[in-house]
């Protein structure tokens, strides 16, 4: 099996879904974040970098973020937990995150 997917396993079976979840995925181009909800776990918003046309992969990730810690904050929930989904925790996975913190918002 491939590194991301053993680390997305191994990450996935210590998250308990009692909260809404932020699953973030990346490409060589994009990257996408989706808010659930806790109990069916649909998905209630998400966002794409792809509409996004100024600036560099890391800061449309950063708009990313803000849009997603926008519709939180809508939605009335304090804290969310991030599944990076198997990726690992710097550049774009973590300016995502960081976004979603800046905005007052627990992960």
């Amino acid at each position: 099996m491939a590194l991301r997917k053993i680390r997305r396993l191994r990450t996935k079976k210590k998250l308990d879904y009692n909260r809404p979840v932020v699953v973030v995925h990346k490409s060589n181009k994009n990257v996408t974040a989706q808010l659930l909800e806790p109990k069916t776990k649909r998905v209630l918003c998400g966002f794409n970098s792809s509409n996004i046309k100024k600036g560099t992969k890391t800061e449309k990730a950063i708009e990313v973020g803000k849009k997603i810690a926008q519709k939180i904050k809508e939605f009335k929930y304090e804290s969310v937990l991030f599944d990076r989904n198997g990726f690992l925790y710097h550049g774009r996975i973590k300016a995502i995150a960081d976004a979603i913190r800046s905005e007052s918002i627990t992960i």
